[in-house]
């Protein structure tokens, strides 16, 4: 992959000046990947960039403290993050050296192991963009990229790492699937107790362990969580549905105009929860009323951190 030789050798080039540079590098099985930091050249060949690089390194920017400079290579969903944190002045794009791509979608294990069964018998995997053709017990099949995928590639507008440093190979021309949320679509056709049905069904199901939160580039008061909080105490320790609804209710308005919509919520629930479908809901409320997409220019200032006497997308007085 002539992307990944450029990658490489920018990090090269990049690391003497950096403390660290966060990727991907592969896991217990070619399915997988894992985290990598990379802090010697020894690291750099390590490197991996596939369908199966799923973790938002951004995630990890939460824990370096004290001015560390740091290198992260970003997919396009994954540098939204990092804008999102620069326009909230919790980064500061001076420490950061970013490293992007052009992304044509990321697999969903989930669905491959609906379609396949035990996906530790698929013993090799390519994907031309269209199509992905596996080796499952010695037979080939190929299957549609788009059935697949991660939900969120259907309607992914940013398929290229924004705002970077430095950029490899070149620019994906990828387009959304479709500009409707069709899962979204079909949600709120149902009345509202239907809806709530629904989530007080979910609310059941979840462990609160706190996967959701833990995984969240956005979530960066981690070590001050209301969920945590015994003075005062806003939840119980109870794992219930009254609490655990309360905890993601607070947990989206909370993300509310800074949710990139990366995904990693839903992909580290264990119980398998679609929780994106309230971020994305409110996601789309802040396009609608504030003509505003979470971390897409570092210049601009979010929404909800600003206050106008006039909105230009409101016309309530008219």
């Amino acid at each position: 992959m002539q992307a990944l030789a450029e990658l490489k050798e920018q990090i090269r080039q990049a690391l003497p000046e950096l403390d660290v540079v966060i990727g991907w590098q592969e896991g217990f099985d070619a399915l997988h990947t894992r985290p990598l930091f990379i802090r010697s050249e020894a690291d750099i060949d390590k490197l991996v960039v596939n369908e199966f690089c799923v973790v938002n390194p951004s995630s990890y920017l939460r824990e370096m403290r004290g001015g560390k400079k740091v290198g992260l290579v970003l997919k396009g969903c994954d540098s939204r993050s990092v804008i999102q944190l620069i326009q909230e002045d919790l980064l500061k794009e001076e420490d950061l050296t970013i490293f992007g791509f052009g992304c044509s979608g990321v697999l969903n294990h989930a669905k491959l192991q609906a379609r396949f069964g035990n996906i530790g018998f698929i013993e090799s995997i390519e994907h031309d963009g269209s199509t992905v053709s596996l080796v499952v017990e010695g037979k080939k099949e190929t299957v549609p990229f788009v059935e697949v995928c991660a939900d969120k590639c259907l309607t992914c507008s940013y398929p290229n790492t924004l705002q970077c440093t430095h950029f490899a190979g070149e620019k994906s021309d990828k387009q959304p699937e479709s500009e409707q949320d069709k899962a979204l679509e079909e949600f709120e056709k149902l009345s509202l107790e239907e809806r709530f049905a629904f989530w007080q069904d979910q609310m059941r199901r979840c462990i609160r362990c706190y996967a959701c939160r833990n995984a969240c580039p956005m979530c960066v008061c981690k070590d001050h969580c209301l969920a945590n909080s015994r003075e005062p105490k806003w939840l119980s320790e109870d794992v219930d549905v009254q609490n655990n609804l309360m905890f993601q209710m607070i947990h989206v308005m909370h993300l509310t105009g800074r949710c990139v919509e990366c995904g990693e919520c839903e992909r580290a629930c264990p119980m398998d929860i679609p929780i994106m479908l309230l971020r994305r809901k409110m996601a789309g409320i802040v396009r609608d009323v504030f003509a505003y997409n979470a971390g897409t220019n570092a210049e601009d200032t979010p929404p909800l951190m600003q206050f106008k006497v006039e909105e230009p997308t409101i016309e309530e007085r008219h």
